[in-house]
């Protein structure tokens, strides 16, 4: 059970370097922009790591059903959604405020799906955090838009479906045999959107490095990581681990991207990480209540 398991420190080290690459693969993303184009550079991104992965994994597709075809289309349109809105969010905003938004889809999904009346309060922090970045847009942030909003809420909303069918994926294939399939199911939803800027990529071969880097650091590196960290840690500290993004994107978008963020904006990316963190602690205890009063029970 993963209240029994153990915290290792690689597991720890894993997720970290996992939740550090994200965002620096995006950093990498956003040098490609100029030439191809948001969405163009994430219809390339899932292209690379759909190679990579089939290569890797090699998936026996010709043995899925059609149950699990179903699902894979609709698993790769939600990463379609989240890696095209995600690339559109960053072209507009910062990096950090973007991953914060993000993260309030699957936190949004967490509160639906419980049946804790609690769990309103984090969903409540986070709109809080949502409403001083709406203040901070009136205050003089240059590098802030409404439409850039949008894009991050609807990467978020995808990134809250990719859950969904990742699970229903997993209920038909063992292991990542759906993912590569998945992924090149979302590359092709993309490629039409900025087909421009995809022949202007391929006629520029000196970025193809830079592109490779960001397949590795977005896709192939973190992906891997997470996984295998997965098998070390309890889910409930993966998950508050994961909640390093926003910190990561944060930082690197200041360091490498030269994106300045004052006290409000601080302030929002820490109520929504303490939303995520709090509707995590607060899943963990209640599962951790049940399992001992199961075992109780079975000892009277």
């Amino acid at each position: 059970m993963d209240r029994t398991r153990g915290i290792s420190v690689t597991g720890v080290i894993m997720v970290i370097v996992a939740t550090f690459s994200l965002p620096l693969g995006a950093a990498v993303a956003t040098e490609l922009f100029s030439i191809g184009g948001a969405w163009g550079v994430a219809a390339v991104r899932l292209a690379l790591a759909s190679l990579m992965l089939l290569v890797l994994v090699r998936p026996a597709f010709w043995r899925f059903s059609g149950a699990a075809w179903r699902d894979i289309i609709l698993f790769g349109i939600s990463i379609a959604g989240l890696n095209g809105f995600f690339y559109a969010a960053i072209d507009r905003i910062p990096l950090g405020v973007t991953v914060a938004i993000e993260f309030v889809g699957p936190l949004a999904l967490a509160v639906i799906l419980s049946t804790n009346r609690r769990d309103l309060i984090w969903i409540g922090a986070a709109g809080i955090g949502l409403v001083v970045l709406g203040v901070e847009s009136t205050t003089g942030a240059a590098s802030f838009d409404i439409i850039g909003v949008l894009f991050a809420a609807l990467a978020g909303a995808s990134w809250a479906f990719y859950i969904l069918f990742s699970s229903r994926v997993g209920q038909h294939l063992p292991g990542l045999q759906g993912l590569p399939v998945a992924t090149l199911v979302a590359a092709l939803v993309l490629l039409p959107i900025d087909f421009t800027g995809l022949v202007e990529l391929s006629l520029t071969p000196e970025i193809y490095w830079i592109a490779l880097v960001m397949a590795l650091l977005s896709s192939v590196i973190p992906t891997s990581l997470e996984l295998a960290a997965l098998r070390r840690l309890p889910r409930h500290t993966f998950s508050i681990l994961l909640s390093l993004e926003p910190v990561f994107a944060a930082l690197i978008g200041w360091v490498a991207l030269d994106q300045t963020f004052g006290a409000l904006r601080a302030l929002a990316i820490v109520l929504i990480i303490g939303a995520t963190v709090g509707m995590t602690a607060t899943a963990a205890r209640l599962s951790t209540e049940v399992v001992e009063q199961h075992e109780a029970r079975n000892h009277e």
